[in-house]
């Protein structure tokens, strides 16, 4: 069931990660206009669609992606034994006419935020900087000729779901998050989170896809508190490196980034950095 564009905003911290969780569970996820408009222009033609197609007209949207993992997930059978890891085998399980049966009339970023243009904007940085970590990420995990490569690129996609949530149902909240980050450039990300809203947000997101039942290497893979596997690492340093690099090349935590990344792919440093441009371009 979709939840109207009005429903009411969040509009003071809760205590908790539990009370968060709640919270975000209860809700719809909106999806971004373009895709909403994509699914209903494949609606008439739904017999010539298949998973590919509907994967690549999708798969660029992270709360798209979201919510087909989380609603096929909450279809499975808990004897289940395997997951589906991406968005194309999440709709493989499901079935091309089920997909267009269980999305419609969907809630819009665009419409939900129509009237908080800042928060917007906010919400539009966040799905840029996740591209880029995706585009990283998926990059580096085909030079290590990862078999995972395609779950690492979801990972390091919805890395930052939890902030995306938050510029959707708690916009001003997450406005003083940016508004703290802003005043101080020393502030950690995760302390400003904690200032604000009680809590670290990957604790929220981590607790979440554990709710929702997403893929168990999903999980692993985007949590920053785990082992320091080659897996967790690449989607980390793309997630990093787009963050360090939004404003140009040339912040001065960059190098660090560099030689780490250097280490997990066994190249120099200027072909790190060759790589890296090649990326991003």
């Amino acid at each position: 069931m979709n939840a109207p564009p009005d429903e009411p905003f969040i509009t003071s911290p809760l205590p908790d990660v539990a009370t968060w969780v709640a919270a975000f569970q209860r809700l719809d996820i909106a999806v971004l206009a373009d895709t909403s408009a994509t699914i209903e222009e494949l609606r008439p033609i739904e017999e010539s669609v298949d998973a590919h197609m509907l994967s690549d007209a999708l798969g660029g949207d992270p709360l798209m992606t979201l919510k087909v993992l989380r609603h096929v997930a909450a279809l499975r059978s808990a004897r289940a034994t395997t997951d589906a890891e991406t968005v194309t085998a999440a709709v493989v399980l499901l079935g091309i006419t089920p997909f267009f049966r269980a999305f419609q009339s969907l809630p819009t970023v665009e419409q939900r935020l129509s009237a908080l243009p800042g928060a917007l904007g906010g919400l539009m940085e966040v799905l840029r900087r996740s591209h880029r970590s995706a585009q990283f990420a998926l990059g580096f995990a085909v030079h290590r000729m990862d078999h995972d490569a395609a779950v690492i690129h979801e990972a390091a996609l919805l890395h930052d779901f939890a902030e995306m949530l938050l510029w959707l149902h708690a916009p001003s909240l997450a406005l003083s998050v940016q508004r703290e980050m802003a005043a101080d450039a020393s502030l950690r990300t995760v302390d400003a989170q904690r200032k604000v809203l009680n809590v670290p947000l990957p604790d929220v997101q981590q607790a979440l896809m554990r709710q929702w039942r997403l893929p168990e290497l999903l999980v692993r893979i985007s949590d920053d508190h785990a082992s320091v596997a080659p897996q967790v690492r690449n989607v980390q340093l793309a997630i990093r490196i787009a963050r360090h690099s939004a404003q140009g090349w040339d912040n001065p935590a960059l190098p660090d980034d560099f030689a780490e990344l250097g280490g997990l792919l066994n190249l120099g440093l200027s072909h790190v950095q060759q790589l890296l441009l090649e990326l991003d371009a």
